[in-house]
């Protein structure tokens, strides 16, 4: 897509949305409700959908799996819908297609996250099959190894995919000695010695009402809510949430790091340490990124990587933000006889973006499309139940999607080019090849 090109279809984009966020803002008006027990909740009632969502989470992830347990979150939260109560994991399975409900765990480095999808209709059915899966879950031994061999082959065929390698070596060469730098899904070895007693007990330590945070979508009043959490999260110990990860020290010296494996192209990876989301400076560093590698065809990176010189099918960049570390990361994939020229133009877009930071068009076009781009992905109740869920997670407050306009409107040229001399510095860049690079100069191979 040639530059007029992109510009146009820029402009028709910004006359479609040019009315939905201040819309789509107005119609999530969130509520925020405290149940007789306590639990807090953002609820956003909506009538137009016989449907309720929920989206929540328990404090501590993976990043505080206790030593030589390592991967037993990750597989504890696998195992919560294989059976709860009186119904092994067959039973669960097809009392959920029954009630038509959608419920499912996971585990990210710092919370244990839940999602349930149910229609109003079936709603008390919907909630009892989450409140069984938490307070009953049963970690049957034909489960649990299932779950252990799907996990261990996982981590099997990760090691055979390049961008696979290069995530995983990434996070363990910044993050070497802390807990952000060990595999979620854990290790062969320590996989093999998680007992059902252990993983009731990782339950035990996690599922507490303490680090609970619930958002809710649909059609549900406050009151109906309220009585649904009480009887689905009451029977939770209140407990105590597990103490954070030790804070991250940023690398302070550049780092190149090459991983042989016999592939015709190899996988990049450039890291930087990046921004929290409650810095001030949020929004400028959003909209640099978005004009850097963030806004695909519309990005720096896109056009100078894969538009003049077709180095890559892809280029971009993006923000990543821990409870104790951010990074900003770009990635893209090239032959390996051109993947050193694909890094040192990255490179060279990163020392002008430092330098003379974004255009008045630039600006002017990434505010658009970010004010734009969220409207459109707020398209079902559990969209919307995620996006009110992670405001929470980030300490924001519910009306943050209404002053969010007006603060990425704030940005200006200046604050984007202090971002940019404060985030893009070449001497704390860490970059992972993998594959057989040519021209790449390594510091150290694996």
């Amino acid at each position: 897509m040639t530059h007029s090109l992109r510009r146009g279809a820029l402009a028709m984009l910004a006359a479609v949305l040019a009315w939905l966020p201040a819309a789509v803002a107005e119609a999530i008006d969130i509520k925020e409700v405290t149940t007789p027990l306590g639990i807090k909740v953002w609820l956003v009632e909506d009538k137009s959908a016989p449907v309720v969502a929920l989206s929540f989470s328990f404090a501590g992830g993976t990043a505080s799996d206790p030593n030589g347990q390592s991967g037993v979150t990750n597989l504890m939260a696998r195992l919560l819908t294989d059976g709860a109560g009186p119904l092994d994991a067959q039973a669960f399975r097809r009392r959920q297609e029954d009630a038509a409900a959608s419920l499912g765990f996971g585990a990210s480095l710092d919370r244990l996250s839940g999602t349930l999808r149910v229609l109003s209709a079936n709603r008390d059915e919907g909630f009892e099959l989450l409140r069984l899966a938490l307070v009953q879950p049963r970690f049957d031994a034909d489960m649990v190894e299932q779950r252990r061999a799907q996990t261990i082959a996982r981590l099997n065929q990760a090691e055979q995919r390049p961008q696979s390698v290069a995530g995983r070596t990434l996070m363990t060469t910044l993050f070497a000695g802390h807990p952000y730098a060990n595999d979620p899904e854990g290790t062969r070895e320590d996989l093999k010695t998680l007992t059902p007693a252990r993983l009731k007990q990782r339950a035990a330590t996690l599922l507490v009402r303490s680090g609970l945070i619930v958002s809710a979508v649909g059609d549900i009043g406050e009151a109906e809510l309220a009585r649904q959490l009480d009887r689905t999260f009451g029977g939770l110990v209140v407990g105590t949430v597990p103490p954070l990860p030790p804070e991250w020290k940023p690398p302070t010296k550049p780092r190149t790091i090459v991983v042989e494996r016999p592939v015709p192209q190899s996988t990049a990876l450039m890291a930087l340490p990046g921004i929290a989301r409650d810095d001030p400076d949020w929004y400028s560093a959003v909209v640099m990124n978005h004009v850097l590698g963030g806004g695909g065809q519309q990005s720096r990176l896109f056009n100078e990587v894969r538009e003049k010189r077709g180095l890559a099918y892809g280029v971009s960049s993006g923000l990543r933000t821990y409870k104790r570390a951010a990074l900003l990361v770009v990635s893209t994939a090239s032959a390996n006889e051109r993947v050193a020229e694909a890094i040192r133009i990255i490179r060279a877009e990163l020392a002008r973006m430092r330098t003379e930071g974004v255009t008045e068009q630039e600006l002017a076009d990434a505010k658009t499309y970010l004010s734009g781009a969220l409207a459109l992905s707020l398209d079902s109740s559990s969209s919307v139940a995620s996006l009110m869920h992670s405001l929470q997670v980030d300490g924001l407050s519910p009306d943050h999607l209404v002053r969010r306009e007006a603060l990425i409107a704030a940005v200006k040229l200046d604050s984007v080019r202090r971002v940019a001399r404060r985030l893009l510095r070449d001497e704390t860049m860490t970059t992972v090849v993998v594959g057989k690079p040519v021209g790449v100069v390594s510091d150290s191979k694996e």
